[in-house]
């Protein structure tokens, strides 16, 4: 029995006899042994593609694996990177994972038959939950049925979240050489993927047709890494669920070193070496205090460093400097949204509520989104709430993208509603086609949602819908084209805003020109206005 000394990690040791031709290989570290699942997917479970950021690492850039002797066994998945723990009756709990700062490990699910001359296109996954939560072990995200199509190979990573993942600090930028700090995750989702063009070849991908994909703050990591110099070459395609944008909202440097000083001063540290020698739990204690702004407008968030972005990202895109792939984004019917009206049931209340947005142009918005009736109020307040967000955040991409870039751009509207079983109570209540209800279309992963309870009563239509998702993905990760013999999608274009929507019929959609517009006028958002609607914790 072969060890491996790599602190934390839980994967150094493989029941006997699961050893195998098809799963031993080497990569650039060492051997590492994978498993053989039930499907014939090939599987390497929480194979390291940085060192672990612990002690003097934490809070630098990503640094490379120390190569090992003998053989890894990749068997089972790596701890999820410290993050608050998630309650047992929420929409996306998955069971318990391990949980360590020394979480920068990725999975990698490849065909059967694929050998190392198959050079099958290869889909990146990036997870969501706001740069705070979530991890590449939840089985909502696994690989295991895409593969199983065997025209593609899947990987997903950890990246740092919070305070350990985002974090800047006027040491930590005194102390780069490149004069930056924060954005650690970026860089460890950036590592990853250069250890996919190292290595992915060996599993059976072909490294010169890489797509990233990404959900929520995945979507908005695949932003991020559209537009930063450092992720040039490393993929070809770009996919983003529920968080594309173009937003001038990141905060700069010098504001994030100055929230860094507010997490210094609430872990009771007095400098950066002292925090560094701190017990991770101790500084992840202050954490739901700098989580999605609940101490007031101070928040630990991506920000404009200098070095992964160099430049906001809507000056990037102005200067034609993004990395200019084909890219697929899309939404939700009832995606993440800060509107007042989110939620409004009656004419009334959604009158009101215009009349308190807009003053003197709300009638121009009664005209754009007419309702007559409560039920007519509650279809535009949906239809109104999604647009405020993330489709006018996708929609600014693809203008972004139109004006300086040459490659297409695929735009998408999921408003199907999955089958919930309603003698089943979940905590945070999913609404609709919620933020989030996509995902498990795209990778067939329906079935996480019924781990330990019937929360989903499945229908056939579920399962074809998915296999069209799937479908198009895979045909897109191919081409950079989504389109399929049977499901044609058209190119958006600010001449043809044209979107594919998959709701209880796939069908071709155009945008509202003028709602979209509109959405350009300036607000009154309420104070206290949710960030988030229910079901979303990704």
């Amino acid at each position: 029995m072969n060890y491996l000394a790599i602190a934390g990690t839980a994967t150094i040791l493989a029941t006997a006899g699961m050893a195998s031709a098809q799963t031993m290989i080497s990569i650039d570290s060492g051997k590492i042994d994978g498993i053989a699942l039930p499907s014939g997917v090939r599987a390497w479970l929480g194979v390291p593609f940085a060192a672990p950021p612990v002690r003097e690492l934490r809070w630098r850039a990503p640094q490379a694996v120390a190569p090992w002797r003998g053989v890894y066994h990749a068997d089972r998945k790596g701890p999820e990177c410290i993050q608050l723990l998630r309650r047992k009756d929420i929409n996306h709990y998955f069971g318990e994972e391990a949980t360590s700062e020394d979480c920068l490990y990725l999975n990698v699910w490849s065909p059967a038959k694929a050998g190392p001359k198959a050079r099958l296109p290869v889909i990146v996954f990036i997870h969501g939950g706001g740069f705070t939560v979530g991890s590449s072990g939840m089985a909502l995200y696994g690989g295991e049925n895409v593969a199983a199509r065997g025209d593609a190979v899947f990987v997903n990573m950890n990246y740092r979240l919070g305070i350990l993942g985002y974090m800047a600090h006027p040491e930590l930028t005194a102390e780069s050489a490149q004069h930056a700090s924060g954005n650690y995750g970026f860089l460890d989702q950036i590592a990853a993927l250069q250890w996919v063009q190292k290595n992915i070849a060996r599993f059976g991908g072909d490294p010169s047709r890489v797509t990233i994909s990404g959900q929520s703050a995945g979507a908005a990591s695949v932003g991020t890494l559209l537009a930063s110099p450092l992720a040039k070459g490393l993929f070809q395609r770009a996919v983003l669920m529920s968080g594309a944008g173009v937003s001038n909202n990141a905060p700069s440097l010098a504001e994030s070193e100055q929230t860094g000083l507010e997490v210094q001063k609430a872990v009771g540290a007095t400098s950066l070496d002292e925090m560094r020698k701190l017990p991770a739990d101790k500084v992840f204690a202050a954490q739901r205090d700098f989580q999605f702004g609940v101490s007031g407008s101070v928040t630990v968030k991506p920000n404009i460093d200098g070095y992964v972005l160099p430049d906001t990202i809507p000056n990037i895109y102005a200067a034609g400097k993004q990395n200019d792939v084909p890219v697929m984004a899309g939404f939700t019917a009832d995606d993440i949204s800060f509107s007042p009206l989110r939620g409004v049931a009656t004419l009334a209340q959604f009158r009101t509520i215009a009349a308190s947005m807009y003053g003197d142009r709300a009638q121009q918005f009664l005209d754009l989104y007419p309702a007559a009736s409560d039920a007519d109020a509650a279809r535009m307040s949906r239809v109104y709430s999604r647009q405020a967000m993330i489709e006018k955040g996708t929609r600014a991409l693809a203008l972004a993208q139109q004006s300086t870039g040459k490659a297409p751009f695929y735009m998408f509207l999921f408003s199907h509603v999955q089958p919930f079983n309603p003698v089943v109570q979940i905590k945070d209540n999913p609404q609709g086609a919620y933020h989030t209800s996509d995902v498990p279309y795209w990778f067939q992963t329906q079935d996480a949602l019924n781990m330990f309870r019937a929360t989903r009563n499945w229908q056939p239509y579920d399962r074809a819908l998915s296999k069209r998702m799937m479908d198009s993905l895979l045909a897109f990760a191919r081409s950079g084209n989504p389109a399929t013999p049977a499901t044609p999608w058209p190119q958006w274009r600010p001449d043809s805003a044209q979107y594919l929507e998959f709701g209880d019929d796939v069908t071709v959609q155009s945008e509202d020109a003028a709602q979209m517009e509109f959405q350009n006028q300036p607000v009154n958002i309420a104070p206290g206005a949710s960030p988030l609607p229910r079901g979303t914790r990704d």
